[in-house]
């Protein structure tokens, strides 16, 4: 059977009906001629229509090289200025686009999600991830977006509402975004299972921008709301915005999110990391060896002054710089500067824990809220602990006594606030039994405790000359 190849389908086809409208252009063409023949031949004047004729042709030819010339020069002379522009226009920097965390619903129904998609698309708004959570009547479908800079906030939800979306909700990312969710469930259950202390954060995390607050066993759900002097009616565990959990620990942990409701895929989602903290049971984060003091060995608290400020200087030179950077949220240079306010009773009160040999090892303060607390509700609990004496209880205890001594000053709350990794600060402050409110902006981190109600006048309780032998 011989070979045959099939002709292309892109290949041009002839057809009769082309070749029939050639003939009849040259049939046109050859009566024009003997028109414009008979009209030399025959008319008023031959030579003179030949004559006039040429004469428009060459100032037809003449105008037309003259236009192509000037048109040429303008280009030569527009050359400098055309490249000046497009160098000044690669030599700035583009605008960087901006993430952006979107949540919309949408109906269930085949289309709905295309047609928003399709909507950012029209608007050259990249969607880097989607995840869907659905519901009864519809779908919160939640997108991570990288839009053009000079796309408003506005315009981006108006684009979503006009494509179908509604309860539409935005906020600005960051790179820490790009982790798809599998990653940062996992990531936040090894952290979990490593350090009990991170549960609060890893919900925090996993949820987005809410309030967490944690209420000891036998403190009622309207002291954890009431923490940080933000009280709420226990009627709220019904509102879609609040989330309960049982504590591992004891207790409750709620967590509120007051601009968008919880959607069943995220309530299972922090319900499998509470489990997962109760089921690895009582543990000790990994790499911190609690050391056990030579028996006999103790160690006192006391008042802390100016007359200290030589041994706290000799402290902080004794402290690592990531000590140092988690006590005072950054590199320090100064650290007379931050001792000397620290130590001035105009400012707030401080302890010190001391040797037997009398070196000092720690430092805790109670810092009044304005120039001496008068009218303040609440104060702020710092602690800088030297570090080869960390994990050995001795920031547990200095912050039980600044917090007795908060309560005996009428405080209804004291807040600490740290580097959102510094989690030794937040298991010390989970230590204390009280209901907790957690809130983080960025790397900052802020723990909020509520007091218990102390009398007016009553006298501290602190056992200034005591000492303690931490367990």
């Amino acid at each position: 059977m011989p070979d045959s190849t099939p002709p292309s389908p892109s290949a041009p086809r002839r057809h009769w009906g082309r070749e029939l409208v050639e003939v009849a252009a040259v049939f046109a063409a050859m009566a024009a001629a003997d028109c414009v023949a008979d009209l030399v031949d025959h008319g008023p004047d031959g030579r003179v229509l030949l004559a006039t004729s040429a004469a428009a042709l060459l100032m037809a030819a003449a105008f037309h090289v003259g236009w192509a010339r000037w048109t040429r020069h303008r280009a030569r002379a527009a050359a400098p200025a055309v490249k000046a522009a497009v160098g000044k226009a690669a030599a700035e920097p583009e605008r960087e686009p901006a993430l952006w965390r979107l949540r919309t619903t949408v109906r269930d129904a085949p289309g709905s999600l295309g047609r928003v998609s399709t909507a950012l698309a029209a608007g050259r708004v990249d969607i880097i991830t989607l995840q869907t959570h659905p519901l009864a009547d519809g779908t919160v479908d939640e997108f991570l977006l990288r839009a053009p800079a000079g796309l408003t906030p506005a315009a981006l939800v108006l684009t979503v509402d006009e494509a179908g979306g509604t309860d539409t909700w935005l906020e600005r990312a960051d790179a820490h975004d790009l982790v798809d969710a599998p990653t940062r469930m996992l990531t936040l259950a090894t952290r979990t299972a490593l350090d009990p202390a991170e549960l609060p954060l890893a919900l925090r995390q996993l949820l987005g921008r809410c309030t967490i607050l944690t209420s000891p066993a036998g403190h009622g759900a309207e002291a954890a709301a009431g923490a940080g002097g933000r009280g709420r009616e226990g009627s709220d565990a019904a509102r879609p915005t609040v989330m309960r959990l049982p504590d591992p620990s004891g207790g409750t942990i709620t967590v509120r999110r007051e601009h968008l409701p919880f959607t069943p895929t995220e309530f299972a989602r922090a319900r499998a990391l509470v489990e997962l903290d109760a089921r690895l049971g009582v543990r000790l984060p990994r790499g911190r060896e609690v050391l056990a003091l030579p028996e006999g060995y103790e160690v006192g608290v006391r008042p802390a002054g100016p007359a200290d400020h030589a041994a706290a200087l000799a402290m902080h030179g004794r402290c690592s710089a990531d000590s140092l950077a988690m006590r005072y949220h950054g590199p320090v240079g100064d650290a007379d500067r931050y001792v000397s306010h620290l130590l001035n009773p105009r400012f707030g009160q401080s302890l010190g824990v001391r040797t037997p040999s009398g070196r000092l090892v720690a430092l805790g303060h109670l810092l009044w809220d304005g120039s001496d607390g008068a009218g303040s509700t609440e104060s702020e609990v710092a602690l800088l602990v030297e570090d080869a004496w960390q994990h050995r209880g001795v920031g547990g205890l200095l912050l039980r006594k600044l917090v007795e001594m908060a309560a005996a000053a009428g405080r209804e709350s004291v807040y600490a606030v740290t580097r959102s990794t510094n989690t030794a600060m937040v298991a010390a402050m989970r230590s204390l039994d009280l209901p907790l409110d957690f809130q983080v902006e960025e790397s900052t981190l802020v723990i909020t405790a509520a007091l218990p109600a102390a009398a007016s006048g009553r006298p501290s309780e602190l056992p200034w000359t005591a000492v303690e032998r931490p367990a």
